[in-house]
């Protein structure tokens, strides 16, 4: 079972084609599979998330907003012995928006929402000392920029926080990864633990009342964006036939937005989780023919903490994916792929009070992926 090009490109199918919808703010899951490909290569994706959070207790039909975001890598075998490689994707993120109708999220025709944006940049070098081993580090370079918006009687109604708005301008930091990889190509073994440092940021604030009124401008809030392990593995199990998994630990249990006149005002945080998050991702990929390829798994997120923040009252999920890949040539693959996502039910809560629950939430998530060989 040499690994060759041919099959070394159903190596691909088996990463998730469909963007993740875990806990906290995870959105990529920050995978660097592709440096870890072999000779010179380089990717470009989308991914889409069409997620359904809703509330029968609060009449709330759904608060989730459709989102996508590209992805994209290059990796160079400088040497026989030295890789590098570049990798861009948006690893965190959120955006949501309530109906505009609904009294306890929703003031003056003006509704409850949030958008959270974030990009990396990740740079990295790899030494192969021997044909089995890669020990890889790199900077990252990461910005991170949000606005969000509180309306309604969940936030206290106009008097309190029922009519707040806080715009956090884009910041730009850096951090770093470092890690490791083994592989047998005989058997196709490949198994890969890579840490990412937390990476600080101070973004210039504005906060307002009283639906604008009131201008609170030139105040620095601090976002420390998680630090995080993945553990990636495959193995050959059959003729063309492989088996996956991908384990990830994410530190969401510190992490907290704490806008200086927001917290003045009630004593809380803007956003905040109270539990580090796992996830994990199991599968096959077979290799059909020369051409086609296919992937299934099975995923499971713990979430991060419940109750949670009414800006993403979701608790973790459980997910079936399915992917399929065309090679035409030797060189290069079109892969595109779909997840269902079961979502957790959540108790949706605003500084220390109970807002309500949000029950039977799902999402549809799409993948297209293309690769080439250099």
């Amino acid at each position: 079972m040499k690994l060759n090009k041919i099959y070394s490109a159903i190596l691909l199918s088996t990463l998730p084609l469909t963007p993740a919808l875990a806990g906290g703010l995870d959105r990529s899951g920050q995978s660097i599979a592709a440096f870890l490909q072999s000779g010179n290569y380089a990717e470009a994706g989308i991914s889409v998330l069409d997620p359904k959070v809703q509330s029968n207790q609060l009449k709330v039909k759904d608060m989730a907003e459709d989102y996508y975001f590209p992805s994209a890598a290059i990796k160079v075998q400088a040497t026989e012995h030295i890789s590098i490689g570049l990798l861009y994707d948006q690893p965190f993120g959120a955006e949501s928006l309530y109906p505009s109708t609904n009294l306890v999220f929703a003031a003056n025709g003006e509704a409850t929402q949030v958008e959270v944006e974030t990009h990396n940049l990740s740079a990295l070098i790899g030494y192969q000392p021997t044909e089995n081993w890669n020990f890889y580090a790199g900077p990252v370079y990461q910005t991170v920029q949000g606005t969000v918006s509180l309306r309604g009687l969940a936030y206290g109604g106009a008097s309190k926080l029922g009519s707040y708005d806080i715009n956090l301008k884009e910041d730009e930091a850096y951090g770093w990864l470092a890690g490791f990889a083994y592989q047998i190509p005989e058997i196709a073994l490949k198994t890969a633990v890579t840490y990412r440092s937390e990476i600080k940021h101070e973004l210039d604030t504005t906060e307002t009342f009283g639906f604008g009124a009131i201008q609170r401008p030139n105040a620095l809030t601090e976002v420390v964006t998680p630090q995080s392990v993945n553990i990636d593995f495959q193995t050959g199990v059959a003729a063309n036939t492989l088996a996956f998994a991908n384990i990830r630990w994410a530190h969401w249990d510190q992490f907290a937005v704490t806008p200086k006149f927001l917290n003045a005002a009630s004593g809380n945080n803007l956003i905040d989780y109270s539990d580090d998050q796992i996830s994990a991702t199991v599968g096959v990929g077979h290799k059909f023919t020369s051409k086609w390829s296919g992937s299934a798994s099975v995923g499971w997120d713990s979430g991060a903490g419940n109750p949670v923040t009414t800006l993403g009252p979701v608790e973790g999920f459980w997910s079936v994916g399915l992917g399929g890949q065309y090679s035409p040539a030797e060189n290069y693959f079109i892969q595109a792929g779909v997840k269902y996502f079961w979502l957790g039910d959540a108790t949706a809560r605003t500084g220390t009070t109970d807002v309500g629950e949000f029950e039977d939430n799902y999402a549809l998530g799409y993948g297209l992926k293309i690769g080439y060989r250099f």
